[in-house]
C-alpha cells in the first residue's frame, strides 16, 4: 500500500472545514510506516479532461488554491496510476466529488476522482471503473461529470444507521461487476463523532475489507482518495482502519 501526498496539501489554502490545519497532519501521524510517493500538479490537458476551460479560469484567480487544487488532483492520477499494480491511497486536499464540469462547490474546486478515471481510461489502462463514494454528502460533481458515461458505474453510499449502511454496501458491490478498477471517493464525515454520527472507526476497516474483497475481480486494482472528514481528533484512526481493510 503506497500513500500519495505532499508537504503543500497541509497548507491553508482558504477558509472551509477541508482547510482545517491539524487534518492532513493527524492522519499522517496515524500512517507513520507506510511507503509514501510525492505526486506533481495535474497539467491542465489532464483538468480539461473534465472541466470547462472557464472553471479552470475561475479557480486560478486565486493562485494559492490553484496550486493546492492541481496538486490535489495530480496526486489522485497518480495514485489511480500505482494502484494499476498494487492499492493505493491518496491522502490529498482539497476533495474534489461536489466540483462538477463547469461548476464546483462544497469544499472542492477540479474533481480528483473524475479526472484520475477518465485519464485511465483515455490511456488505455482500463476499459471500465466503478468510483464507491462513501462520503456524508451526495458526489454531485462526480455523478454530473461521469453519471451517464457508460464506461464507469457510479455507487454513492447514503449515511443511515450503522448496520443498514454496511448491509446495503455489500449489498450494492455484490450486484456490480465487468470493471477493471475500483476507486474510492473516501470520505469520514459519516463517523460517529462528525457530521454524520453514524459509522464507528472499526467500521471502516469493514468497509475496506469490502471494497478489497469486490476488487478481486478486478486484479486487485484498488484506490481511495480523501475527501471529507471534519472531526480532527479521530480522523487519523479512521483513515488508518480503512486502510487496513483496504490493503
Amino acid at each position: 500500500m503506497k500513500i500519495v501526498s505532499h508537504e503543500k496539501y497541509k497548507r491553508v489554502y482558504t477558509y472551509d472545514p477541508a482547510s482545517n490545519a491539524g487534518r492532513i497532519e493527524n492522519i499522517l501521524e496515524a500512517l507513520k510506516g507506510y511507503e509514501f510517493v510525492q505526486p506533481e500538479p495535474a497539467a491542465e490537458e489532464d483538468l480539461l479532461l473534465v472541466h470547462t476551460q472557464s472553471l479552470i479560469d475561475s479557480v486560478k484567480r486565486d493562485a494559492l488554491v490553484f496550486e493546492v487544487a492541481s496538486l490535489a488532483t495530480g496526486g489522485a492520477i497518480k495514485a489511480a496510476q500505482i494502484a494499476l499494480n498494487e492499492p493505493a491511497f491518496g491522502l490529498i486536499r482539497p476533495p474534489g466529488h461536489h466540483a462538477g464540469r463547469d461548476c464546483n462547490g462544497g469544499f472542492c474546486f477540479f474533481n480528483n476522482m473524475a479526472i484520475a478515471i477518465t485519464k485511465l481510461i483515455q490511456d488505455k489502462k482500463i476499459n471500465k471503473a466503478l468510483i464507491v463514494d462513501i462520503d456524508l454528502h451526495y458526489g454531485n460533481g462526480t455523478y454530473n461529470i461521469l453519471g451517464n458515461n457508460e464506461n464507469v458505474i457510479f455507487l454513492n453510499m447514503v449515511c443511515q444507521e450503522r448496520q443498514e449502511y454496511l448491509a446495503q454496501l455489500s449489498e450494492s458491490l455484490g450486484k456490480v461487476m465487468g470493471y477493471d478498477i475500483i476507486g474510492v471517493s473516501a470520505g469520514f464525515d459519516t463517523y460517529e463523532k462528525d457530521w454524520g454520527r453514524s459509522l464507528k472507526t472499526e467500521d471502516y476497516k469493514t468497509i475496506g475489507s469490502m471494497i478489497r474483497e469486490a476488487a478481486k475481480s478486478c486484479k486487485g486494482r484498488r484506490f481511495a482518495l480523501l475527501e471529507g472528514g471534519y472531526y480532527i481528533p479521530d480522523l487519523g484512526k479512521n483513515v488508518k482502519s480503512f486502510l487496513k481493510g483496504l490493503e
